[in-house]
């Protein structure tokens, strides 16, 4: 079995910034005059949403801007704080005259900085504007920074070893490029506004799929027994308490792995996690994933 035990979203998610952060100072060290990059936060509404875009400034120099007030839609505006605490990492201020004058934040570094640009605009993204995951980013303004390894068209000796390239070839298939896997081994992927993680049996005989929807649960005999009388109700996910966590999991047998079961386990776990997380935390006087930051829109 696929056991979720000792998943940790905390370190987890430090780790797929870490990797992104990575990959991304890899695209900053060699962008040039031919194509500019943008980072964007993908927005639900038609106002215009935070952003990151590097482009050339000169031979061996990148820039690199991070949206303003004067071209953030209204939800998205940056409180007084947030000004400080890009200027406090080195962004220079928005301006209308003056060398690099810009509606937004900039900063220029020489390329051979590339580590130090990804830096900030980490910083940035992640700190500043909010975004809990790199999985949050616009997806179709990434394909050079999530470009990993392309799934092998033949999957890899071992069982698990399988299996993972199995799901890593269908997943680029849904997702138009491949997954992000932590250090576990664990994958993260969006689906609207719901994070979910998928893991891979040891024996490669299942995926599990899973989210964490409730944290800081406050009385242990208390979640029990609401998760207990949800599980009689569920059809196909499972609730689970994991330390101070309420976990939704849902799993699907894999030999023989069949895309659709895969599909249907995450459109079905997404529904429910989006479903009850809200009152499920009110419930166990928790909290939801994204609530007291800003999440994705």
């Amino acid at each position: 079995m696929a056991d979720v035990d000792d998943f940790d979203l905390d370190r987890s998610t430090a780790q797929a910034w870490t990797e992104f952060q990575a990959r991304l100072a890899e695209v900053v060290s060699v962008i040039d005059e031919t194509a500019d990059l943008t980072i964007g936060v993908e927005s639900v509404s038609e106002q215009p949403a935070p952003f990151v875009r590097f482009s050339a400034a000169g031979r061996d120099r990148v820039r690199a801007e991070a949206a303003g007030n004067a071209t953030l839609g209204p939800a998205f505006r940056l409180a007084e704080k947030q000004v400080d605490q890009l200027t406090a990492l080195g962004w220079q201020p928005p301006s209308a005259t003056g060398p690099g004058s810009s509606p937004n934040f900039w900063l220029e570094e020489e390329q051979g900085r590339s580590e130090r640009v990804s830096e900030l605009a980490v910083a940035a993204l992640r700190d500043v504007y909010g975004v809990q995951h790199p999985v949050f980013l616009a997806p179709d303004q990434l394909t050079e920074v999530l470009r990993g390894p392309t799934p092998d068209a033949a999957p890899a000796p071992g069982r698990a070893q399988q299996l993972d390239a199995l799901v890593d070839r269908e997943l680029t298939r849904m997702y138009g490029h491949p997954p992000m896997r932590d250090a576990d081994g664990d994958v993260a992927i969006r689906v609207g506004s719901t994070m979910l993680f998928l893991r891979t049996a040891p024996d490669g005989q299942e995926v599990t799929v899973f989210a964490a929807v409730v944290h800081d649960v406050a009385g242990r005999s208390r979640a029990a027994e609401v998760l207990n009388d949800l599980n009689v109700e569920a059809r196909w996910v499972k609730f689970q308490l994991i330390r101070d966590r309420v976990f939704v999991t849902f799993s699907v047998l894999a030999r023989p792995f069949v895309p659709e079961h895969l599909q249907h386990a995450v459109t079905i776990l997404s529904e429910v996690a989006d479903a009850i997380d809200d009152d499920l935390a009110a419930k166990l006087h928790g909290r939801t994933t994204f609530s007291g930051h800003d999440g994705p829109s």
